[in-house]
């Protein structure tokens, strides 16, 4: 076995899906399970009960509009929900660096609390660590969560097998067909501009401000409206990456007039400044 593990393992793109296929899957694929871990989906489903499991790693830990601790919360719950279930309860797995202020912790756990309340979620497990100086950055968070099935995912299910087949019982990536339409809830690159003018180095400030919520309860109520085939948080890699995954497992083209995607000015300027693309952001 040769090479090495670089930062684009983990950016979401190519190299993540290959590591994740080639490594991952080598293990710990089988089982018959409803959505099993090879459909590589943004959650699991066992006996009818969905199952999510993420870890966080953010730089800086505090940004304009959110913080880590607001984003693993966040980031589990949105995983859940976008396979139609309704989160119920998280747990959190807490590493710190020896050295850490206290005071940071108390920030961060208040933020995930809040995040909490403003998901109607809670945490009611979970785990601590701290490992010495030098060997992480701060802190990394893990949230796992369970979610279950609504009446809300029900009605919506109904309302698209009027229109067309759908073997699935969950909202999942391999879901589209020809004729369905993309919608997007908002704009694109507010979180990661955020970030990235947040830190050293980067040359330029702005008012951008991180987008990081939980969106479960705006997806219930979307789900009462219905017709909704697939749906996906855009992390890592972002709107391109996401439409990427729904393309590879449904095994479609996908078509998308790049003038109708909201980007905030400011954003599309930081961007043209850093020489990247808003779509990957």
């Amino acid at each position: 076995m040769t090479g090495i593990v670089t930062m684009a393992h983990g950016a979401g793109g190519i190299l993540m899906q290959r590591l994740i296929k080639d490594y991952v899957l080598r293990y710990f694929k089988g089982g018959s399970f409803e959505v099993p871990l090879e459909a590589l989906d943004d959650a699991a489903v066992v006996n009818g009960i969905v199952f999510k499991s993420d870890s966080h790693t953010v730089k800086p830990l505090f940004f304009p509009g959110g913080d880590i601790g607001r984003l693993a919360v966040s980031g589990t719950v949105n995983d859940i929900a976008v396979l139609g279930a309704k989160p119920i309860a998280l747990s959190m797995g807490l590493v710190l660096e020896e050295g850490f202020p206290l005071k940071d912790v108390e920030r961060i756990l208040k933020s995930m609390n809040e995040t909490c309340l403003e998901a109607g979620v809670h945490i009611v497990t979970g785990d601590t660590k701290v490992v010495e100086k030098g060997c992480l950055e701060g802190c990394i968070i893990n949230t796992s969560g369970i979610g279950i099935r609504t009446e809300e995912l029900e009605i919506n299910l109904q309302i698209v097998r009027r229109y067309r087949r759908l073997d699935s019982r969950w909202i999942l990536d391999s879901n589209l067909r020809p004729g369905d339409k993309i919608i997007i809830s908002g704009s694109i690159g507010d979180h990661g501009l955020a970030i990235l003018s947040s830190r050293e180095g980067y040359g330029f400030s702005s008012h951008i401000s991180s987008d990081v919520k939980p969106l479960n309860k705006l997806i219930s109520r979307i789900l009462k409206v219905g017709g909704i085939t697939a749906m996906k948080d855009p992390t890592r890699g972002g709107l391109s990456n996401a439409l990427h995954e729904w393309k590879e497992k449904s095994n479609v083209g996908i078509y998308i007039r790049e003038e109708a995607i909201p980007i905030r000015q400011d954003v599309k300027a930081a961007c043209e400044m850093l020489g990247i693309d808003p779509m990957n952001v």
